[in-house]
């Protein structure tokens, strides 16, 4: 117990501080330090409680699915080819990065969630409903997501904006809360009941998505929920980790910073094709084809002016991103 009331209390001020500083992904990578630190320092791994992280899953779910409800179906069918396309080319790219990765001493599983761009927060989640190495899903992913948060604000910098910011803030209503925690709770077992892959994710983000078409206001997870989400996949990433696995980890860090680059250069080149392909500013084109970091992207689009195109991309990939997943073992299968 003193070993994690030390973690809660660590995480709870390097993640405060983090988010002073805009650091990406501050609760998680703060909860990563903390609990990693803790585990290394006493050689022993800290366990999570299922019954906390299966609630931490739910909201990660919920919180997936807020950018696709806010997002009308029918501006959407403008952008489904050039979506697809660039869907293509990432997961492609991933795949095949996956699939070299794991001759390194890692499985095809963890290799191909570790390499797929788009929904960092959710595949270290899908990883443990696998059963790939969470620890080095999460290490990848978080890498890529620092080296695209850090690189899009200043390559945003020197692109021109398409017009005027249109930010707008989102107020929470109180009974929020108890919404987003039911759909937590009972968006796994729905999904498993119905048979769906991956339900701890998927269940509460289709759930959120079915339930959003009746209310009037829009499902946004209140921020401390949001903090508690952050936390537990952060716990259970780092507190996993072992002087083992980072022996391992470290001889698959080269080939880790290769993929960054190639998937980054990659999506700026696709951001030349959408742009011409939509007769849209590369601005846009950069922004929708940005291999993830989606919320830096949303905040640059908004500041910027952006029209639908990338929000609309962006979504698009995501989605097919998510089905990748959850459907990888019987695309294994067939290799």
């Amino acid at each position: 117990m003193f070993r994690w009331f030390l973690v809660i209390v660590s995480s709870l001020l390097l993640g405060a501080a983090f988010s002073y500083l805009n650091v990406p992904a501050a609760w998680i990578v703060a909860s990563i330090i903390a609990s990693g630190i803790m585990a290394l320092s006493t050689k022993q791994e800290l366990r999570v409680n299922e019954k906390f992280y299966s609630l931490g899953r739910g909201i990660i779910g919920v919180m997936a699915a807020v950018p696709i409800v806010g997002v009308p179906l029918g501006q959407l069918a403008h952008y489904i080819l050039p979506g697809l396309v660039v869907s293509a080319v990432t997961i492609g790219i991933g795949f095949a990065t996956g699939m070299v990765l794991s001759r390194f001493g890692v499985s095809r599983e963890t290799g191909i969630l570790s390499s797929l761009t788009g929904g960092a927060s959710v595949m270290p989640v899908i990883a443990k409903e696998l059963g790939a190495d969470i620890r080095y899903v999460a290490l990848a992913q978080y890498l890529r997501l620092l080296a695209v948060s850090m690189t899009l604000p200043l390559v945003a910098s020197f692109l021109d904006a398409p017009g005027e910011s249109h930010v707008a803030g989102i107020d929470v209503e109180w009974w929020m809360w108890f919404l987003v925690l039911a759909i937590a709770i009972l968006g796994g077992p729905i999904a498993r009941f119905l048979h769906i892959p991956v339900p701890s994710v998927f269940g509460p983000l289709l759930l959120t998505v079915l339930i959003a078409q009746f209310i009037p206001a829009d499902i946004v997870a209140p921020e401390p929920l949001g903090i508690i989400a952050f936390l537990s996949i952060g716990w259970v990433c780092g507190g996993s980790l072992s002087v083992p696995a980072l022996q391992r980890f470290s001889r698959l860090l080269p080939a880790t910073i290769t993929f960054i680059i190639v998937i980054m250069s990659a999506c700026a080149a696709m951001g030349v094709v959408v742009s011409k392909w939509l007769n849209i500013s590369y601005f846009e084109g950069y922004l929708a084809t940005s291999p993830g970091a989606l919320e830096t992207v949303l905040a640059l689009s908004a500041e910027g002016g952006a029209g639908p195109a990338v929000i609309a991309i962006q979504l698009i990939r995501l989605i097919a991103i998510l089905l990748m997943a959850g459907y990888l073992p019987k695309i294994l299968r067939r290799f």
